[in-house]
């Protein structure tokens, strides 16, 4: 890996999360994920020196795009598969992905957040990621977890999350300073939970803004005071104690119930 780095003149960079895979056992539980039945393209992420591309053609994907933004790295990648892929120049941040594809990739440690929720506000039906193990945490953790929070929340949003195996840091080239896990996104059928997904969003930002505070101080700074708190949380069904809870101690759901519930207080009564 080294060597082949060296003969393309690239030096891994610390500012963009470079860490190269370098187990191809790894590279093919990915491909064995992303690989979908219904045959669906496929859109690889961060095609690097092509470790986890071999893999994935390696099982026959006939409709594969890797994405790139080094273009030493892009060229490398034309020159070695060919025909059997098509390279994309891009950042991932700026990708549009088609509305119908699977997308895999080994997501840059620094940035991988910024591009997962990205995915999943785009509904991309099936997401296959290498993370840092803390991220596939925090993207999978329930209430009452130590990683639970707004990502947690987002993730459940828009989908499913499914953990997969770890990966140790010698796994990579250079290793990095964490352990690395593979994750699955499925994304949810049909309409979202919440009405407005901004609205949404600004309500468990500020219920988040202080873990240590409880829901009785929290939602009134969204609902206009504590008797309206008091009559949304009764509406959102709520348990009862729920001004003595932490924002970390409820479900997802009990957020959509109580940003459906704000949705239809905010329209006022038909009349």
């Amino acid at each position: 890996m080294q060597a082949a780095l060296a003969a393309l003149g690239i030096v891994p960079s610390k500012v963009l999360g470079q860490s190269f895979l370098v187990d191809p056992f790894v590279a093919d539980a990915e491909a064995a994920l992303a690989d979908d039945p219904a045959g669906r393209p496929v859109v690889e992420i961060g095609g690097g020196l092509g470790i986890l591309t071999a893999a994935l053609v390696r099982r026959g994907i006939a409709d594969l795009t890797v994405i790139e933004r080094d273009r030493r790295l892009a060229h490398h990648l034309r020159s070695a598969f060919g025909s059997r892929i098509t390279v994309r120049e891009a950042d991932a941040l700026d990708l549009e992905v088609p509305a119908d594809a699977v997308v895999v990739g080994n997501l840059p440690f620094s940035s991988a957040t910024p591009i997962l929720l990205r995915l999943f506000v785009r509904r991309v039906p099936r997401v296959v990621a290498l993370v840092q193990k803390e991220v596939a945490a925090r993207l999978a953790a329930g209430p009452g977890s130590r990683t639970y929070g707004r990502l947690s929340i987002a993730a459940r949003l828009y989908g499913e999350v499914e953990l997969f195996q770890e990966v140790p840091e010698s796994s990579f080239y250079p290793p990095p300073a964490v352990r690395g896990q593979i994750f699955v996104h499925t994304t949810r059928d049909g309409a979202l939970p919440v009405p407005s997904v901004e609205r949404f969003e600004a309500v468990v930002r500020t219920l988040f803004s202080s873990r240590r505070k409880q829901l009785g101080n929290l939602l009134p700074q969204v609902a206009g005071g504590h008797a309206e708190a008091e009559a949304l949380a009764r509406e959102a069904d709520w348990p009862p104690d729920w001004a003595r809870r932490r924002p970390e101690e409820l479900p997802p759901e009990a957020f959509f119930r109580l940003a459906s519930v704000m949705s239809g207080a905010a329209k006022g009564p038909a009349r």
